[in-house]
């Protein structure tokens, strides 16, 4: 098995200024995964799936926010087949997973539950934002951009995007990692 590897994982979902327009919900429109191998201390593939909504549409504001236009996402695959993917493809279920906070898998849970799809990731998350302020002895949970500022790193990519995030978050998981503070076991 390989218990070196981490998938981390960074979603963006429809979002509104205010409230969600009437029967909207907030939907995962994007889902970003970086393949980081522990031992060797690299982010080895990048991945990103766009996911079509079922029951919202991508508003100004969330295209302002993250680069993504409804019509980007009307390409995507549907959700219950992007779950699917992220099992067969990434192993999703098999191998330990971390993602910036809990919103990523509280997210996954709620609309894997609404929509009786099958959750595609196993027990083993990490919330590298908390392992993150541990380290640095923060008294606040910082936001992705402000902690590579405190580790020193480089903000890579676009800010919002799936993708874009999941690498960055790749970057200060073997930041903690390389301080021996990335959870094991």
């Amino acid at each position: 098995m390989d218990e070196h590897l981490l998938n981390v994982v960074d979603v963006e979902a429809t979002c509104w200024e205010g409230r969600p327009p009437p029967g909207q919900v907030s939907e995962i429109i994007e889902i970003g995964l970086t393949v980081v191998d522990l031992r060797v201390g690299e982010r080895v593939a990048k991945h990103r799936l766009l996911v079509r909504p079922a029951r919202s549409s991508v508003s100004p504001f969330c295209t302002r926010l993250t680069g993504l236009t409804q019509t980007d996402v009307d390409q995507g695959l549907p959700f219950a087949e992007a779950c699917r993917a992220l099992a067969d493809r990434h192993r999703t279920g098999l191998l330990p997973w971390a993602s910036w906070g809990d919103y990523d898998r509280n997210q996954f849970t709620r609309q894997c539950r609404n929509t009786d799809t099958r959750y595609p990731f196993g027990r083993r998350h990490t919330n590298a934002k908390a392992a993150f302020t541990a380290s640095h002895g923060l008294g606040r949970r910082p936001g992705m951009a402000q902690a590579l500022t405190v580790a020193g790193l480089p903000l890579e990519g676009r800010h919002h995007r799936g993708d874009d995030d999941a690498w960055n978050i790749a970057a200060l998981v073997l930041h903690l990692a390389g301080r021996g503070d990335w959870p094991t076991g």
